[in-house]
C-alpha cells in the first residue's frame, strides 16, 4: 500500500512520507486563535481544513490523535480601554487616521511608497486600485501564475484598510477600524491603565473564547483533546526561560530576557528553518513581536526576541527572577505544547502567515530548551501543517465583507456549515483559496448532487420494503448492478489514493461526484429494473466518506448509516419517538378526515380507511428500539400517500363536482400537507408515489417559486388579453370609418375625386403620382375594413 505523503514546512517541496513517531497514534498542537475578537471566515478555514485532515488520520487512516490546541489573549482589552476615554470626535479620528497610515506602512508597501502623496481616505481607493489592482480583480502580486496566500493575505489587508477608510470617511469613530487600530494600539500600550487586578484582560477573552468555541460547534469541528491557557501556565513558563537562560541561548537586559540566536546558531543549531528567507525581514520580526518590538533596551541584535519582557505600567504583568513582567508571544506556545505532548511531536499547525516569526521563533526556542550539547540538533516537530489564507474574489466584494466577515454573521446570512466546508474541502489545505462565485456554484452543485442521491436512494428501498440494514453481499452477476460495484471498487482505491497525497481534498471530492453521478445513470436507466443492492452499497459508502470529511453534523463514527441526516432529523432524534413523529401523525390524521368528508362510495377508498393502521406499525417500532425519525413517521408517511394515490386512481370515473374535489385535495395533500413538514411525493406511473424526506424549507421555497412563476405566467397572459383587446377595440374603431371620408379631413389636400382620393394639394398643385399610388393603397386597405365592419355589426 502507497505511504501516506504530506506537504512539511519544514521540507518545502513535494509531499514527504508522513511516519509519526509511535505506530498508530500521532500528536499533534495547533495554535489556537487569539481570542480578542469574534472569529472570522479566515479562521473558519483555517479550523476547518485542520478538523478534516484530523478526521481523516482518525476515521479514514485510523491513527489515534492526540490532538491539543492553545487559547491565547491580546489585543481586543486595549481597544476596549480606548473607547472608554473621554475622547473629542476629532481625537478619536486623528487615533483612526494614525493607525490607517500605520497599518499601510507595515502591510501595504506599495501605498507608502516613497515620492508619492501620503495615503489618507480621500485618495486611498485610487491609490488602492493603482497599485493592487490587478491582485484585486483576481491576478499576482507578480503578474504570472495564479493567486496563492500572498494574494490572499494581501487582500485580507485591503479588506481592513477598506472598513477604515470608509470609517473615516463617514466620520464613524472605531466603528470599521477595528482592524487597523488593534495592532496600532498594541504597539502604543497606553501608560495609564492599572494592571493589578488581571481581570481586566481576561474577562473578555473568556467571553470570546466561548464565542470561538461556538462557532466551532457550529461548524461541526471536532473539539480538542485538551486546551491550554497562557495565564494558567506562567510559573512553568518562567522555568523555560530560566532553562534556556542557563544553557546559554538567551540573555537578560533590563527587566527582559532575549533568545540569543547568534548564540543558537554557534551551537550547531540552525535558525529560521521554515522560512529562511525571513531570516533578517524586520517588519516581519516587528510584527510578531508587536508591542514587545518597542523599548528594545540591551538587546544585541535586532533579531533577538523576547522570551520574557518587562512590564510598563498598563501592560499585565506576573513577578520573575528578572521582575515583573510578561511571557513574550512565542515562548507560550513552546512551554504548553511541551507539557502536554512532550520534548517532541509529529504535527504542529497554523495559519501560514504564522510561520515566520511565530513558528520558527517556537522551533528556536524549544530546541534551545531540549538541546544536548554534541548530540546534533533536537527535532521538536516533525511536520508542520500550514494552512493556506482565505480570500474573497473581485474588488467590488470587499466592500460588502463587512456583512459575512465573523463566521456567525457567515452562518446566518449566507453558508451553513456543510456548505462552508465543502467550498473549503474544494481547494487543497496548504493552498490559498480565493472564494469565487464560480466556486460557490460549483460546491453547491455537488452538495445537490449527492443530497438528491442519498434522498432518492431512500425513497427507493422504503418503496421496495427493504430494511437498508446493510449490505453483506455484493457476488453480483452481469447485468445486476456489478459494473456499478466495479465502480465503486474503483472510487473506493481513487479515493484512498487521494488522501494519501498529501490528503488531497479536491481529488476525493471529485472521486465522490464522480460516483455518484455514475450511479444517478444507473439508477435512471429505464431499461432495466435498478439492483437496489449495488446503489444501497454505492450510497453507504458515500455516507461513510462524507461522515468522515465532517458533512454530516448529525453522524458519529463509524459513519454506517445512510444519507446525512438532515437538521430537522437530527434535532428530532433527540425527542421522545412520539414527540418526533407527531407532525407526520397530525398529518396523516387531517389527511384522513378529509378524504373520509369526501363521502366517496369507491370500495378501494373505503378498505384503506379502514384496514390501514399506522399507529400499529408505529408502535411496533417504538417497541424494537427504533429510533430513526425517518423510519418512524413511515407507516403515516405511506398511509396518506396510499389514500392520494387511489384518489388519483379513481378519479376518472367520478361525476364532475366530486372530481373537481378529489383533484382539490390530492394537490393540497402533495403540495401543502406534505411539503410543509418536509415530505416530497413523486408521483409514479402505475407504480405507488415515491416519498421522500427533504427539508421543509426547501420544498417551501420550490412551491414558493412555482407559485411565482404561475402567477408571473398569468400576469403575462392577462396582459397579452388585455393588449389583444384593445388592438381589436382601436381596430373596429378605425374600421368604422368610410373610405369616403378617410382623406376629408387631413388638412394637406383641398379636392377629393368621388371615392374619396386626393386629387389637389392644399396649394392647388395635382397630387404627384408616387403619392396617390399610396393613398389608393391605404383607401384600399380601409374599404376593406370597412366592409368588414358593416358586416360584423349588422351595417350592411
Amino acid at each position: 500500500m502507497a505511504p501516506i505523503t504530506v506537504h512539511n514546512s519544514l521540507k518545502p517541496g513535494p509531499p514527504v512520507p508522513f511516519v509519526p513517531r509511535a505506530e498508530g497514534k500521532v500528536s499533534w498542537y495547533a495554535c489556537g486563535p487569539t481570542t480578542y475578537d469574534l472569529s472570522h471566515l479566515g479562521h473558519a478555514r483555517n479550523y476547518v481544513s485542520t478538523d478534516i485532515i484530523r478526521r481523516i488520520l482518525m476515521h479514514h487512516f485510523g491513527f489515534k490523535v492526540n490532538f491539543v490546541i492553545i487559547i491565547k489573549a491580546r489585543r481586543k482589552r486595549l481597544l476596549e480601554l480606548e473607547k472608554e476615554k473621554p475622547y473629542t470626535p476629532d481625537q478619536i479620528r486623528d487615533l483612526v487616521f494614525k493607525a490607517f497610515r500605520a497599518y499601510a506602512g507595515s502591510n501595504l508597501p506599495l501605498l507608502a511608497a516613497e515620492g508619492q502623496p501620503a495615503v489618507d481616505e480621500h485618495n486611498y481607493l485610487e491609490r488602492r486600485d493603482a497599485a493592487y489592482g490587478a491582485v484585486l480583480a483576481g491576478g499576482t502580486l507578480s503578474g504570472e501564475g495564479k493567486p496563492g496566500d500572498a494574494e490572499a493575505k494581501l487582500k485580507m489587508h485591503l479588506s481592513n484598510m477598506d472598513s477604515a477608510a470608509k470609517a473615516l470617511r463617514d466620520g464613524s469613530g472605531f466603528d470599521g477600524a477595528e482592524e487597523v487600530l488593534l495592532p496600532f494600539l498594541d504597539s502604543l500600550y497606553k501608560e495609564t491603565i492599572d494592571t493589578s487586578d488581571q481581570t481586566i484582560f481576561t474577562d473578555l477573552t473568556q467571553a470570546m473564547e466561548k464565542a470561538f468555541n461556538d462557532d466551532m460547534t457550529a461548524l461541526n469541528v471536532l473539539p480538542p483533546d485538551a486546551v491550554t491557557r497562557v495565564t494558567e501556565y506562567v510559573p512553568q513558563i518562567v522555568a523555560f526561560v530560566e532553562q534556556i537562560i542557563t544553557k546559554g541561548f538567551a540573555y537578560e537586559a533590563n527587566g527582559s530576557v532575549y533568545f540569543d540566536i547568534a548564540a543558537f546558531e554557534k551551537a550547531g543549531n540552525t535558525y529560521a528553518r521554515l522560512r529562511p528567507e525571513s531570516k533578517n525581514d524586520k517588519a516581519l520580526q516587528e510584527e510578531g513581536e508587536g508591542s514587545l518590538s518597542k523599548s528594545l533596551e540591551g538587546k544585541k541584535r535586532s533579531g533577538d526576541f523576547a522570551l520574557w519582557k518587562k512590564s510598563k505600567p498598563g501592560e499585565p504583568y506576573w513577578p520573575s527572577p528578572w521582575g515583573a513582567g510578561r511571557p513574550g508571544w512565542h515562548i507560550e506556545c513552546s512551554v504548553m505544547a511541551s507539557d502536554k505532548l512532550g520534548e517532541q511531536m509529529d504535527i504542529h499547525s497554523g495559519g501560514i502567515d504564522l510561520a515566520f516569526p511565530h513558528h520558527d521563533n517556537e522551533l528556536a526556542q524549544s530546541e534551545a530548551y531540549f538541546h544536548q550539547c554534541g548530540k546534533g540538533e533536537h527535532t521538536w516537530v516533525n511536520y508542520f501543517l500550514h494552512m493556506g489564507h482565505l480570500s474573497i474574489a473581485g474588488s467590488k466584494m470587499s466592500k460588502s465583507l463587512k456583512n459575512f466577515q465573523t463566521i456567525q454573521d457567515a452562518l446566518s446570512t449566507t453558508y451553513t456549515a456543510r456548505n462552508m466546508r465543502i467550498v473549503f474541502l474544494m481547494g487543497r489545505w496548504n493552498d490559498g483559496v480565493e472564494i469565487s462565485p464560480d466556486m460557490r456554484k460549483q460546491a453547491d452543485n455537488w452538495e445537490s448532487t449527492v443530497d438528491n442521491f442519498f434522498t432518492n436512494i431512500k425513497a427507493k428501498l422504503a418503496e421496495a420494503g427493504l430494511t437498508t440494514a446493510g449490505v453483506k453481499d455484493l457476488s453480483l452477476e452481469e447485468g445486476t448492478g456489478k459494473r456499478l460495484v466495479d465502480e465503486l471498487e474503483q472510487a473506493k482505491q481513487d479515493l484512498d489514493a487521494a488522501l494519501r497525497n498529501s490528503f488531497d481534498t479536491p481529488g476525493a471530492m471529485q472521486v465522490i461526484l464522480r460516483l455518484v453521478r455514475n450511479a444517478n445513470i444507473y439508477m435512471n436507466d429505464k431499461s432495466a429494473e435498478p439492483n437496489l443492492q449495488a446503489l444501497e452499497a454505492v450510497a453507504r459508502w458515500v455516507t461513510k466518506i462524507v461522515g468522515i470529511l465532517g458533512l454530516d453534523a448529525g453522524a458519529q463514527p463509524p459513519y454506517d448509516g445512510l444519507g446525512w441526516t438532515s437538521a430537522g432529523a437530527a434535532a428530532a432524534a433527540n425527542l421522545d419517538p412520539k414527540t418526533a413523529v407527531q407532525p407526520y401523525a397530525a398529518a396523516h390524521a387531517k389527511i384522513k378526515g378529509d378524504v373520509q368528508a369526501l363521502n366517496l362510495a369507491e370500495s378501494s377508498i373505503q378498505t384503506l380507511l379502514v384496514q390501514q393502521n399506522p399507529e400499529g406499525e408505529f408502535a411496533e417500532l417504538e417497541q424494537s428500539g427504533e429510533r430513526d425519525v425517518e423510519k418512524l413517521a413511515m407507516p403515516f408517511l405511506r398511509a396518506a400517500s396510499r389514500l392520494r394515490d387511489e384518489l388519483r386512481a379513481i378519479v376518472s370515473i367520478l361525476e364532475p363536482n366530486a372530481k373537481e374535489a378529489v383533484l382539490s385535495l390530492s394537490d393540497r395533500i402533495r403540495d401543502y400537507d406534505l411539503t410543509d413538514i418536509g415530505v416530497q411525493l413523486d408521483d409514479q406511473a402505475d407504480k405507488p408515489s415515491l416519498i421522500k424526506f427533504v427539508p421543509a424549507a426547501k420544498l417551501i421555497a420550490a412551491r414558493e417559486e412555482k407559485a411565482a412563476l404561475l402567477a408571473e405566467k398569468a400576469r403575462q397572459k392577462e396582459e397579452a388579453r388585455k393588449a389583444r383587446e384593445k388592438a381589436e377595440a382601436e381596430k373596429w374603431t378605425k374600421a368604422k370609418m368610410s373610405p369616403l371620408d378617410m382623406f376629408k379631413g387631413d388638412a394637406k389636400y383641398q379636392e377629393w375625386d368621388a371615392e374619396g382620393l386626393p386629387t389637389k394639394l392644399v396649394d392647388g398643385s395635382e397630387v404627384p403620382k408616387s403619392q396617390v399610388k399610396k393613398l389608393r393603397k391605404e383607401w384600399e386597405r380601409q374599404k376593406k375594413l370597412h366592409e368588414e365592419y358593416l358586416i360584423k355589426f349588422g351595417k350592411a
